[in-house]
């Protein structure tokens, strides 16, 4: 058994997934401490550490937050087709979402066209494993959004809704999120990577 820690305060988004999961690589068994200095890259190395199975904690010390992860010999990787959303009836498809309208031309149409495709995604069997937004696409999940009713539906379900988190900073409305969680561009690309991906 041995210790390692990772200091990842100061990263951009996904760095600090990135680095533990070398870390974790490189770390025979033992105990591993990443260091971060802000929520959301704490939020995203503890999710990486539950869907690999691994144990968590997280003591937060005058806003940098230090995570203690636990492998074990018996340690072995998540496979990478691991499902990202809750055991229902969900599929395999995933939905990666770059704007918030559908399809090219007029933006009045095509905010009317988005409303209609969630609202119909609501009646397909079964339902898709995830929604990802990116770029415009995470104003579909904030606040005001015309189809935060239909995002709700689906994340109850077990639907997951996954918003670019360097997305909402850019657009200054991560604090308006209303349904889904903050996430970042190496569990978005892992995610496509490993299932079937259509781009709107």
């Amino acid at each position: 058994m041995s210790n390692k820690t990772v200091d990842c305060r100061g990263l951009a988004c996904p760095q600090p997934v990135i680095q533990t999961k070398r870390a974790v690589e490189e770390l025979a068994s033992g105990r591993l401490t990443v260091i971060v200095d802000n929520e959301v890259a704490k939020n995203n190395v503890v999710k990486f550490a539950a869907a690999n199975a691994l144990g968590a904690g997280v003591e937060e010390q005058n806003g940098q937050y230090y995570i203690t992860i636990v492998k074990g010999a018996d340690y072995k990787a998540a496979p990478n087709g691991k499902s990202t959303a809750a055991d229902g009836e969900t599929g395999s498809q995933v939905y990666l979402v770059t704007q918030n309208t559908l399809g090219h031309g007029s933006p009045e149409l095509g905010a009317v066209l988005m409303k209609a495709f969630m609202s119909t995604l609501l009646e397909v069997k079964p339902q898709p494993l995830a929604l990802l937004f990116i770029n415009g696409g995470v104003k579909l999940a904030i606040k005001g959004s015309p189809v935060v009713e239909q995002l709700t539906m689906l994340a109850g379900r077990g639907v997951t809704i996954l918003s670019c988190g360097t997305c909402l900073d850019f657009y200054q409305c991560k604090s308006e999120l209303a349904i889904g969680e903050i996430t970042n561009m190496y569990t978005i690309l892992e995610t496509i990577n490993t299932h079937k991906t259509v781009t709107l």
